[in-house]
């Protein structure tokens, strides 16, 4: 019993003491979620780490909690981090040391064998921490080029005049630019996000979880050009109003649906093929 209080006053503690560390760059980090439409899915990332947990839930049973001292390092690491990038100013190394500080105190009372157990749930939350935006900057405006380019194609390919000038597109009645927000850099870091919880849930083999994975990234580049495509289309037809407002956000709801359902039915197929073989392969 006095083993079991010392526990819960060592983890109390833990907590208030994660608390009192880190609210301010966690009120931050929430601010971000609440302004930055690129990382708006960083209020479900938690939510889908505890779920993660939870459905381990039977096979963490098993485990006897066997607190590791290992911990206490990846705890100063955490401290150090969040310290140095606090002088630095550096918002991307502070909010990393959460994760690094939460890994820290997984193994310190946890232990090595459960936290090993629930390592990819744990490493799943850094998809709501923002990239930097230098590298971001460095990402976007190429991927608009490309996007762009692969834009003007396809309209042209359907027998709409269209002339591309870097990110812009010109149309006979109207220019559509192609802004860092139709990059498809925000579709790619949502449908990662999504596509590691499908490929984690799923009851795949491991490299059909990496397909399901990687299967991301066609996805968010198809989506987007669709988007783009049908922008043209309808400013072309409709005129520079179909472009903006209400019209272009519903389409952006649109295709981010169109591509929950392919990834789900690129999971589905997967899950049917390996089904299959696995029949196959009994006598």
């Amino acid at each position: 019993m006095k083993a079991l209080q010392s526990v819960y006053v060592q983890l109390s503690v833990l907590i208030l003491s994660f608390g009192i560390l880190f609210h301010h760059t966690i009120e931050a980090l929430v601010k971000d979620w609440s302004t930055n439409d690129n990382y708006s899915h960083g209020f479900l990332i938690p939510f889908i780490t505890a779920y993660m947990i939870w459905q381990k839930k039977e096979k963490l049973s098993e485990y006897e909690f066997q607190p590791c001292v290992w911990g206490v390092l990846l705890l100063l690491m955490g401290m150090v981090m969040h310290l140095l990038g606090n002088i630095g100013a550096e918002l991307f190394t502070m909010r990393l040391a959460i994760i690094v500080t939460i890994f820290g105190l997984c193994f310190y009372l946890l232990g090595a064998r459960i936290t090993w157990a629930i390592i990819i749930p744990l490493a799943y939350l850094i998809f709501m921490i923002p990239i930097p935006a230098i590298f971001w900057n460095k990402l976007a405006f190429p991927l608009q080029l490309f996007a762009a380019n692969l834009t003007a194609q396809l309209v042209e390919s359907i027998g709409i005049p269209i002339l591309r000038e870097g990110n812009i597109l010109h149309l006979a009645e109207t220019s559509l630019e192609v802004v860092d927000a139709c990059s498809g850099l925000r579709s790619l870091t949502s449908l990662l996000a999504l596509s590691g919880a499908f490929a984690y849930i799923a009851p795949l083999t491991r490299i059909s979880k990496w397909l399901v994975f990687f299967s991301a990234i066609p996805i968010a580049i198809f989506v987007n050009l669709l988007r783009l495509t049908a922008t043209a289309i309808m400013a072309h037809r409709i005129g520079a109003k179909a472009a903006e407002g209400f019209l272009h956000e519903m389409s952006g709801l649109l295709v981010f649906v169109v591509a929950f359902v392919l990834l789900f039915l690129i999971s589905l197929v997967l899950t049917k093929i390996e089904y299959r073989v696995k029949t196959q392969q009994q006598p």
